[in-house]
């Protein structure tokens, strides 16, 4: 199944927001908010955001104690997201409590994704922080705790999408950012890919924000990725 495209709106204003969504069109499947917009709107303004009638990742990225992320979730549930996300190396415990507050909301719960290793890392920065290189390995071992920890999914960059995919199976969620068409510039993301590849690897979510926003022409742009998409999964 081709992978989704969620919108990355890096803005901490509603009104560009907005306009961001309208110019880039149908092509894209749901948008994702994060902490620049949140600190600077808040909930309300998460809530006119939505009212443009797609899909929301809001991307808080909790890591605290496990009762404080468990009540940040609890909250964060008023706003009906799609999805949401705690960082893993919060442990076992922050995430089983994450995923028993998700599930709080019952049948149409929020997907809850715990981030791994963050897309602007590279082993170098791993070792600046005491973690032990290669990333992928790291990754691996994150997504397996939030896995028995009842995630739905992780992110984590393409270039660990098809093992994961490997180890944890076809239903546990990949939320892929770091992508970039061929023509796009890197800009401060390390482990990068095309949305072609990404989707044929069998990414589920595609989180694509510059090159559609920066783009001179944001609906052909979100176009393109699409077709991209469409054609890297094979017909049955």
């Amino acid at each position: 199944m081709p992978a989704r495209i969620l919108l990355a709106l890096d803005t901490p204003d509603v009104a560009t927001a907005i306009a961001q969504i309208r110019a880039a069109g149908t092509a894209v499947d749901g948008v994702k908010l994060g902490l620049e917009f949140f600190n600077a709107n808040g909930p309300a303004g998460i809530r006119q955001v939505q009212a443009e009638g797609r899909l929301l990742f809001l991307d808080l990225k909790f890591h605290d104690i496990p009762n404080t992320v468990a009540g940040a979730i609890r909250s964060a549930l008023a706003l009906r997201p799609m999805m949401l996300n705690v960082h893993a190396a919060g442990g076992p415990e922050m995430l089983r409590r994450a995923a028993e507050a998700v599930a709080e909301a019952g049948e149409g719960r929020p997907l809850l994704i715990a981030v791994t290793v963050l897309t602007s890392l590279a082993d170098e920065d791993l070792i600046a922080v005491g973690q032990q290189p290669p990333a992928l390995d790291q990754v691996r071992r994150l997504a397996a705790l939030a896995q028995r920890e009842g995630c739905d999914g992780v992110v984590c960059s393409p270039r660990e999408i098809a093992t994961l995919k490997r180890d944890c199976g076809a239903t546990f969620k990949l939320v892929v950012p770091g992508i970039r068409p061929a023509d796009s510039a890197l800009s401060d993301q390390k482990r990068v890919m095309t949305p072609g590849e990404a989707s044929a690897l069998g990414a589920d979510y595609l989180v694509i924000g510059r090159p559609i926003t920066a783009a001179a022409d944001s609906a052909a742009a979100a176009r393109r990725i699409r077709e991209e998409i469409q054609a890297a999964v094979p017909v049955p």
